[in-house]
């Protein structure tokens, strides 16, 4: 069986999209984003995968299912090219509009693209209490079962310590910046832990040593915070206008949620109230909490 998977976005989107390769059989191709090759190199022996700008490469073999997780008429397009025998996920019809398969309802009815339109697709989205991969592999006919994400051998650095630091959140989402991150770090420098904010990097291979170089990780919902889930590291996670229910946590993970998440939820401008909402003390808690959990047993016993 030959799948073709397009699944180009955000990084933290196309990692938490591998643990569909766990459940896939046969010859598996991945279309992404340029950037996101190197999280895909070498994950599985079945598995190719090829940019976005390289997508005529995939056309030399035929698909018996091709599973499109894009919202882009352009890449419903791109399908017609490929002429799967079956598809899951978005398409373009007849019309060349855009259009989803009814197995992928369960996804798309929550996104940008939704039959309901976009405030109640958000609606949707903000009752849903299903994870990502809940949502995904019911469509595909798979139960999930906390099959864990597939990452690359990181390029090790020297960064490391108690906890480490996500602040940034990029300009699509302002409101996950949350604005005591700096009151966090001197609450936790005060106690003698050792205490990083992660820095920018040339690649994201080192961005990944840095998070699991740390006992735990403080961020919003984000790429560290995925590669925290990914490598089985502690972590904290403020939500503060995207969802929680849809993070698997994977046993590692205490989400703290904003307790005005309903009023800010998938607003992509800025509030300060959506910024400030969580206090100092609820994260520090948290963190502690962490870094208990993840210390030997020898040192937990003597904390206690």
């Amino acid at each position: 069986m030959n799948v073709l998977i397009v699944k180009l976005g955000a990084t933290g989107d196309v990692v938490r999209t591998t643990p569909l390769l766990r459940r896939l059989s046969g010859s598996v191709t991945w279309i992404t984003a340029a950037k996101n090759g190197v999280f895909l190199d070498g994950l599985a022996d079945n598995l190719r995968h090829f940019s976005w700008e390289a997508r005529a490469r995939a056309l030399d073999i035929p698909y018996d299912l091709a599973i499109n997780l894009e919202d882009s008429l352009e890449v419903a397009r791109f399908l017609k090219s490929v002429r799967p025998a079956e598809i899951c996920g978005a398409y373009a019809d007849s019309s060349k509009r855009l259009r989803y398969t009814d197995n992928s309802k369960c996804w798309f009815d929550l996104s940008l693209i939704s039959s309901y339109g976009r405030q109640e697709a958000d609606g949707l989205k903000l009752l849903n209490r299903q994870t990502y991969q809940e949502l995904i592999f019911d469509g595909l006919g798979f139960r999930f079962a906390g099959e864990t994400y597939l990452l690359p051998e990181p390029i090790e650095t020297e960064l490391s310590g108690d906890v480490a630091i996500a602040a940034d959140a990029g300009p699509i989402w302002p409101m996950k910046k949350w604005a005591y991150y700096r009151d966090l770090q001197d609450a936790l420098e005060n106690q003698e832990l050792i205490v990083n904010v992660l820095p920018k990097r040339s690649s994201l291979l080192e961005h990944l040593s840095d998070v699991q170089n740390h006992r735990c990780l403080v961020s919003g919902d984000s790429l560290p915070m995925h590669f925290a889930l990914g490598t089985r590291t502690h972590c904290v996670t403020l939500f503060t206008c995207t969802s929680p229910w849809e993070i698997y946590d994977y046993g590692v993970q205490t989400k703290i949620v904003s307790p005005l998440l309903e009023e800010f939820f998938y607003k992509r401008a800025y509030d300060e109230r959506a910024t400030t909402a969580i206090s100092v003390q609820e994260v520090l808690s948290a963190v502690m909490a962490q870094l208990e959990a993840s210390a030997p047993t020898a040192i937990r016993a003597a904390v206690k």
